[in-house]
C-alpha cells in the first residue's frame, strides 16, 4: 500500500516557523491516522570497490537503482551522501513506511546485489512516529513525517539522562517548549523528532532539514545552552547528509 503524506489539518494562526503540536484526538467518526516507522540507515563503502573496472561498477550501481526503486511504491525513499563529510559512513537511506518487514525485505534484497556486497552498515537507526513532533508551519498531520524537502539532513540520535525521567511529565513538557521556542527563530529549517525508545538504546531520533548548513549551526548553538539539552547524553554521533539522487550518491563512492 503507497505511504502518503496526508494533509489533514491547517494551523490557522499566525505564529511562523516551527510549532510543537499536540496528536489529533480520536473520534468515532473515522479511523486513527496509521503511524510511520522512520529508517535511517548508514553504510560506508569498502575501499575494493574502488579497485573494479568502471563498466563494471556502472553496471553494479544501475543493479542497485533498480532495486532501489521498486520499493518506491510502499516506502518514502530518500538518498543522501555523506562523501567528504564524514568518516564513518558514506551513504545514507531514509526510508519512512507502515511495515518492518518492508524495510527489512528491502535491505536484504540490497544486500545481494553486487554493489551491496561492497557495503558496510556503520550505522542503523529506527523509530516511529507519535502524537507529539515538531513539524514545519504547514497543514500536516501529526502521525507523517513531511519529508525530504530540503538539499541538507543533519540527524542525530538522542539519549536522555537519568535526571530527566525524574522530572513530572509538566517539567518535561516546559522543557520541550524552551527548545522549540528556540526553533521558532529558524522558520527556514524543519524539525523532525520521532521516538526510538524499544527499539534502540537512544529515546529520540532528532532530525533537521534546511538549505542552509549555517543556519542549522546556529541552531545547535542556541540548542546547547537550553536547560533541557544539558539533560542529554553527550558523545552521540550526529550526521550532516546531502540529499542527492541515489544514482549520485553511488557514483560518489568513487
Amino acid at each position: 500500500m503507497p505511504v502518503e503524506i496526508v494533509n489533514s489539518r491547517k494551523d490557522h494562526s499566525d505564529g511562523s516557523g516551527l510549532r510543537l503540536v499536540e496528536g489529533p484526538k480520536t473520534t468515532a467518526s473515522g479511523p486513527e491516522v496509521e503511524k510511520q516507522f522512520v529508517n535511517f540507515m548508514f553504510f560506508r563503502m569498502s575501499p575494493d570497490w574502488r579497485r573494479i573496472e568502471s563498466d563494471k561498477k556502472e553496471q553494479y550501481q544501475r543493479e542497485f537503482e533498480t532495486v532501489f526503486n521498486e520499493f518506491h511504491d510502499d516506502l518514502l525513499l530518500f538518498s543522501y551522501s555523506l562523501v567528504g563529510f564524514d568518516s564513518k559512513a558514506d551513504l545514507m537511506l531514509w526510508r519512512i513506511g507502515t511495515s518492518l518487514d518492508t524495510i527489512q525485505e528491502m535491505t536484504a534484497r540490497l544486500y545481494r546485489t553486487n554493489l551491496g556486497s561492497y557495503l558496510v552498515a556503520a550505522d542503523n537507526h529506527l523509530a516511529i512516529t507519535k502524537k507529539m513532533m515538531f513539524v514545519s508551519n504547514s497543514s500536516e498531520d501529526r502521525f507523517h513525517v513531511g519529508a525530504g524537502e530540503k538539499q541538507y539532513h543533519f540527524v542525530y540520535p538522542c539519549a536522555k539522562h537519568k535526571d530527566w525521567y525524574e522530572k513530572t511529565i509538566e517539567e518535561r513538557d516546559a522543557l520541550v517548549e524552551e527548545n522549540f521556542m528556540v526553533g521558532r527563530k529558524f522558520p527556514n529549517i524543519k524539525i523532525h523528532m520521532t521516538h526510538a525508545f524499544g527499539f534502540s538504546e537512544q529515546e529520540y531520533i532528532i532530525s533537521f532539514e534546511t538549505d542552509e548548513p549555517r543556519d542549522f549551526l546556529a541552531l545547535a548553538e542556541e540548542l546547547r545552552q537550553t536547560p533541557g539539552n544539558k539533560l542529554s547524553l553527550r558523545g552521540m554521533p550526529v550526521y550532516t547528509c546531502r540529499q542527492r539522487p541515489l544514482i549520485e550518491c553511488l557514483e560518489a563512492l568513487g
